[in-house]
């Protein structure tokens, strides 16, 4: 049985009648009959009766009409699907973030993905730092990175979707909780909650570069890998932990945060690889730029 006789017969079932039903289909009446008296000799049952006035489905026919139906509607389905993942209106982007990145920029670009994109599903990773993005992105187990520069491997594109300040967030009992602008100097006798040292984060180095632009190194008491982590030490009163601005997207009992006076301005970038020819990246980079998702990044910003 050819997969085209499916069509005929649900043409006919349809229509009740060869002579519409060949005409539905641009074709002549002889062949098609003669389609269907194959199709019931091979199937060994009759799916029509027929008389010189009336064709009628018998009991078979009608458990065959369902099943051929539910064939032809998932090849159907199949067709446009892989039509609009041609076209790049369908798939899975595989986007990898780090943890600041989720408290605010990742729910801004799903929403935008959700309205504009529809089809598309984002596979989030999260709490990842530039360079494990960085090479997720080359091994091409990523798509797209929402990551900090610089950016050191070749073959990546990137440009910023933000720019934010860093903050530190304090326990909500902590002496700077109600204090105004808090300056750098203020923390030299603090208890750091800190990224890694050889993370790569870009957090943890312009953290290290701030205090000591203010004269002193920062005493590590902990060490984390994930910024929730931190705000989890931080609440139960164990230190303090400069972060960035993101993290006010997200409130945390027991956590304040507070704005730094001149701090450092950190910006995100949306990276991707520079061979991605992709219709779904292109789609993608086109949404965001029609609705100003990419900035001009400030003087200050690193």
């Amino acid at each position: 049985m050819e997969f085209r006789h499916l069509r005929y017969f649900v043409a006919v079932a349809e229509t009740r009648h060869f002579g519409k039903a060949a005409e539905n289909l641009h074709m002549a009446q002889p062949p098609l009959s003669q389609a269907i008296r194959r199709m019931e000799t091979e199937l060994g049952v009759e799916l029509f009766t027929r008389t010189t006035r009336q064709v009628a489905l018998t009991g078979a026919g009608e458990v065959f009409r369902t099943d051929a139906e539910r064939i032809l509607s998932a090849v159907d389905e199949a067709v446009a699907r892989v039509a609009r993942f041609a076209a790049g209106a369908e798939g899975v982007l595989r986007i990898g973030l780090t943890g600041a990145a989720s408290y605010r920029q990742l729910p801004a670009l799903a929403r935008l993905v959700k309205r504009e994109l529809a089809q598309v599903m984002l596979e989030v990773h999260t709490e990842m730092l530039t360079p494990a993005q960085e090479a997720g992105l080359i091994e091409r187990r990523l798509d797209i990175g929402l990551l900090r520069p610089p950016v050191r491997q070749e073959g990546i594109a990137h440009r910023t979707v933000a720019t934010e300040p860093l903050v530190v967030a304090v326990p909500e009992q902590h002496w700077l909780a109600e204090a105004g602008l808090v300056r750098v100097e203020q923390l030299r006798h603090e208890d750091f909650i800190m990224y890694g040292a050889t993370s790569g984060s870009v957090v943890h180095d312009s953290v290290v570069r701030s205090c000591l632009a203010a004269g002193f190194y920062p005493h590590r008491a902990y060490e984390v890998t994930e910024t929730s982590a931190a705000l989890a030490l931080v609440a139960a009163g164990l230190g303090i932990a400069v972060l960035p601005d993101s993290v006010r997207a997200a409130p945390r009992e027991g956590v304040v945060c507070k704005d730094i006076e001149d701090p450092l301005i950190l910006r995100l970038d949306l990276a991707w690889r520079e061979d991605d020819a992709s219709p779904l990246l292109r789609n993608l980079l086109e949404v965001l730029e029609q609705n100003d998702m990419f900035i001009e990044v400030p003087e200050r910003a690193t």
